[in-house]
C-alpha cells in the first residue's frame, strides 16, 4: 500500500487538478498512478473521476454542506448582543436570539459564531469598585507625579500581604470521564474555614530592600508602631537619605498615633491615594514571591516552613527586578492620567498569593 502523503487531504483541489485528473484517467492510468502524479489520495481521484463520468462535471454542488441559518447581518447582530451584555451565557444569548427573531439556534452555534469573530469566553478581571471621588482622588494624584523620573528612586514602597498554606482561586479544572466526578483523583479538597498562612511585612527601596517580618495575630496601629516602623521601617529609612516613605491606607497605617510617631521621627510620607494599589511596585513583588512558591513542588507540612520559603526567596529577589518594577512608575503614572482615575492594567486584586500543596 503506498504511503499517505502527509497533509493532502487537508487541500482544497483546485479546478486546474481536477481537469488534470479526468485528463490522466481518460490517457488510461489507474487510479493509483494518477494519485501518485498528482500527489492526492486515490478516493479523491476516484471521486472526481465517478463525478465527471456520472454528472460530466467536477465542482461539487452549490450549496452543499451545512445550511447557515443566518446571514451576514443576523451575525453582526449576534455580536451587537453580546457586546451589550458581556456576561450572558450562549444558553441565554440563545434563548434572547429566539425571542427577538423567532428562530432556533443552539448555544454551540452560539459559540462557533462568536468565536468566528473574536468574541472568546474568559475568566473576567475583578476590580474594586471605584466611586467618582476615588477617581478624582487618584487623577489629582497622577497629576502631581506625572513630572517625576528620578524622583521615585528615592521612594521606599512598604506592604502587608498573606500568604496562605492551602489555596486555590477556582480556575483548576480536571479531566474525567462520564460518571467518573466523585472518584478522588477529580476532586479538589478545600477547607471551608480561614485557611492558614503567614501574614508579613516588607519595605523595597530601588538598592535596598528591608529585613522581612512576620505579624502574628491582627496588626493595630500600637503594633504597628512598636512591631513594624520603630523595630524595621524607621531604621531603614534613616540608612537612605533623602528617603520617601510609601504606605497605604490601611486604618492601622492612618491613625493619628501612627502619623505624630512618623512627624517625631521626620519621616517623609508620600501621600497616597486611596484604593490605588496599581501603583505601589511592591504589590507585584508579593506577586513574584507567590509565583515562585507556586513553582515549588515540595509540600509546605506547617506555617513555619512556609514563612521559611519567603524569607528564603524575598532574600534572593534580583536587584534589577526590583529596579524595574520603580522604572515603570512613569508609565503606571501616565496610565492612571490616560484612565482619568479609572482602572488601569497594573492593577489585580490576588493579593492573597498561595503556596500549593
Amino acid at each position: 500500500m503506498p504511503r499517505r502523503r502527509k497533509g493532502a487531504k487537508f487541500e482544497q483541489i483546485s479546478e486546474f487538478e481536477q481537469g488534470r485528473i479526468v485528463g490522466l484517467r481518460e490517457a488510461g492510468l489507474s487510479y493509483r498512478a494518477v494519485a501518485a502524479r498528482v500527489q492526492r489520495n486515490s478516493s479523491t481521484i476516484m471521486r472526481v473521476s465517478k463525478q465527471w463520468t456520472d454528472e460530466g462535471r467536477t465542482a461539487r454542488k452549490s450549496g452543499s454542506g451545512p445550511r447557515n441559518v443566518t446571514s451576514a447581518r443576523d451575525d453582526r447582530r449576534l455580536v451587537r448582543m453580546a457586546q451589550t451584555d458581556r456576561t450572558a451565557s450562549s444558553r441565554q444569548l440563545a434563548a434572547q436570539w429566539s425571542t427577538a427573531t423567532g428562530v432556533s439556534l443552539r448555544a454551540s452555534s452560539i459559540r462557533r459564531r462568536l468565536l468566528q469573530r473574536g468574541l472568546r469566553a474568559r475568566i473576567p478581571l475583578y476590580r474594586i469598585p471605584l466611586t467618582q471621588n476615588h477617581r478624582h482622588l487618584r487623577l489629582q494624584w497622577a497629576n502631581v507625579h506625572r513630572s517625576w523620573r528620578a524622583d521615585w528612586q528615592q521612594v521606599v514602597f512598604s506592604d502587608e500581604s498573606r500568604f496562605n498554606l492551602w489555596h486555590h482561586d477556582d480556575r483548576i479544572r480536571v479531566r474525567c470521564y462520564a460518571g467518573e466526578r466523585h472518584i478522588p483523583e477529580c476532586i479538589i479538597e478545600r477547607h471551608s474555614g480561614r485557611t492558614p498562612g503567614v501574614m508579613v511585612w516588607g519595605a523595597i527601596a530601588y538598592h535596598g530592600r528591608s529585613q522581612l517580618l512576620q505579624i502574628v495575630g491582627n496588626l493595630n496601629s500600637t503594633r504597628y508602631i512598636n512591631e513594624v516602623l520603630q523595630s524595621q521601617a524607621i531604621p531603614f529609612l534613616q540608612g537612605l537619605p533623602g528617603a520617601v516613605f510609601q504606605q497605604d491606607n490601611a486604618r492601622p497605617h492612618v491613625a493619628k498615633t501612627v502619623k505624630s510617631n512618623l512627624d517625631l521621627q521626620q519621616v517623609q510620607l508620600l501621600p497616597w491615594p486611596t484604593y490605588s494599589a496599581d501603583m505601589s511596585p511592591i504589590e507585584h513583588v508579593w506577586d513574584i514571591v507567590g509565583r515562585r512558591l507556586a513553582r515549588d513542588l515540595r509540600p509546605v507540612a506547617s506555617t513555619d516552613e512556609l514563612w521559611l520559603r519567603i524569607q528564603t526567596i524575598w532574600i534572593t529577589l534580583p536587584e534589577a527586578d526590583i529596579q524595574s518594577l520603580f522604572n515603570s512608575m512613569p508609565r503606571r503614572v501616565a496610565a492612571l492620567t490616560v484612565a482619568r482615575g479609572g482602572d488601569t492594567k497594573y492593577k489585580f486584586l490576588s493579593l492573597l498569593i498561595v503556596c500549593l500543596v
